[in-house]
């Protein structure tokens, strides 16, 4: 089950609303509880019992920590024996055939591989339970005690198969205490109807666009393959940030409030700004829980200066944290290919702020800025073509289509591209980003006596969209529109 497919619209979202709102404050988390995993389970039953064992085993562990509070060897122990359980599960499903490959191919062995089927959003609940073990051990938020309200944290349908990943610290005061006001209700509902929209009116058209040039092979243009590759790269943000915004929406119609994981990462004048931009909750999960404590531990007992045992350091954390992003994707060699120059840059960055901090050289000007703004979409649109790839063989063929003439048999693509669904289609797109346009130039149109007439228009705009997604767009593209969102395969 998906967001944006009918079965989710029409029948799952209403029934839960209405259970939500008419049962006590008190079982509104053991009802979510229950309703979360009933929709993971609609695709996955039996992950439904991993889940389970995911949310006892982080639950135990961090009773038994607070427990052995000052007792500093056994709480470590407990920490790392429920890191290990956590990483080796995650690793078991996601990551065990991508080392049995590359065995196989380092060593001349000939393993079978397992084939294990990746438990939907297993990433995302696995790095969610450990930010809660590792914050109980630090002593930075309350152990939870009642079971059920963990639970609920863990699974919460909203963000479940697709985070965000969100932070024990963010909401535990929202887990035994929420409210839901008018204002709320109405903000949550307008971004779920602007994700839905840039699911189905933007994600979907640029894939179409993406599928059509993939399926020509090498017989394109250079131009053709950079089309095919910044509309993929469109594709992913759009996707992934449609889905952030209806997981928001939803989660503040039920008075939870869930920040977003998107802020402009095309205006990114840097591979680390478009990170730190794009996927926040990743990036900032890395950072507190990886790349700090590399440097910590590295530059124990070293002066306050800088030195270049700090750049080092900082180096080396940087490359973790943007090789563990790439994997975090992708399980491939080919990924690791693309994303090499990005690893190299951002770890280079890191090294020249030691650490991260500061404000970096190409944003002191419009022109270094415009510069760093096309190589920073260059790169990433190289990276992101690599989920489509599976060897190192077509990341070549690839990248030589890219940067050489070829056959100009294209004119199928024009005609996608240009014909008149994707025509209205675009247009309705462009009323649901105007937010995003004004707020990257940090026009804000909500304030003042005009602010009412000018947000009462864009809704009714949005109101518009909706419908034109529903009823227009999705009958016309059933294979597009209820396809998964790109998220749930992490």
């Amino acid at each position: 089950m998906v967001f944006s497919s009918t079965i989710f619209l029409c029948v799952y979202l209403p029934l839960v609303l209405l259970g939500y709102y008419i049962c006590p404050k008190k079982g509104r988390n053991l009802f979510l509880l229950i309703v979360s995993l009933v929709f993971y389970a609609w695709g996955e039953p039996k992950y439904v019992f991993l889940m389970i064992f995911s949310i006892l085993v982080n639950y135990i562990f961090g009773r038994l920590m607070d427990k052995n509070r000052g007792r500093q060897k056994r709480m470590k122990l407990l920490l790392v024996l429920s890191v290990v359980i956590d990483l080796g599960l995650l690793s078991v499903f996601k990551y065990t055939d991508f080392i049995i490959t590359n065995v196989n191919a380092i060593f001349g062995s000939s393993f079978d591989l397992l084939n294990i089927a990746l438990p939907i959003g297993i990433s995302f609940y696995t790095f969610q339970a450990m930010s809660y073990t590792i914050d109980v051990y630090r002593d930075d938020v309350r152990v939870q005690k009642n079971l059920i309200d963990f639970g609920m944290y863990i699974t919460m349908f909203p963000q479940l198969i697709a985070g965000p990943i969100v932070r024990y610290a963010d909401v535990q005061d929202q887990l035994a205490e929420r409210s839901v006001t008018t204002a709320d209700f109405s903000e949550g509902v307008m971004r779920f109807v602007v994700g839905l929209g840039k699911k189905v009116l933007l994600a979907n058209q640029m894939g179409a666009v993406w599928s059509e040039i993939y399926a020509l092979g090498g017989d394109v243009s250079a131009l053709m393959a950079w089309t095919g590759a910044i509309a993929y790269t469109f594709q992913i943000y759009f996707d992934f940030s449609g889905y952030s915004d209806m997981g928001r929406g939803l989660a503040l119609i039920m008075g939870m409030k869930i920040e977003s994981d998107f802020y402009y990462p095309f205006a990114a004048c840097t591979p680390t700004d478009y990170l730190r931009r794009f996927f926040r909750s990743l990036g900032d999960f890395l950072e507190d829980y990886v790349a700090l404590p590399i440097e910590r531990v590295a530059c124990r007992g070293s002066d306050v200066r800088v030195t270049w045992r700090k750049r080092t350091a900082s180096f080396f954390a940087g490359a973790v944290v943007a090789t563990i992003t790439a994997l975090w994707f992708k399980a491939s060699i080919p990924m690791l290919v693309a994303f090499l120059p990005l690893i190299l840059l951002i770890a280079a960055e890191r090294a020249v702020h030691c650490g991260g901090g500061g404000s970096s050289l190409v944003r002191r000007n419009l022109a270094t800025r415009t510069v760093g703004r096309i190589v920073t979409l260059v790169l990433v649109s190289l990276f992101w073509t690599q989920l489509k790839l599976r060897s190192v063989g077509q990341l070549l063929d690839y990248f030589s289509t890219l940067t050489v003439l070829g056959s100009y048999q294209s004119y199928m693509v024009y005609m996608t591209v240009f014909n008149q669904e994707y025509i209205w289609a675009l247009l309705a797109a462009a009323w649901l980003v105007i937010p995003s346009v004004l707020g990257w130039y940090g026009v804000d149109l909500s304030r003042g006596r005009a602010g009412a007439v000018v947000r009462t228009v864009y809704c009714v705009g949005l109101l518009a969209c909706f419908v034109f997604s529903v009823f227009v767009i999705m009958p016309q593209y059933p294979g597009y529109a209820v396809s998964p969102f790109k998220y749930i395969t992490f």
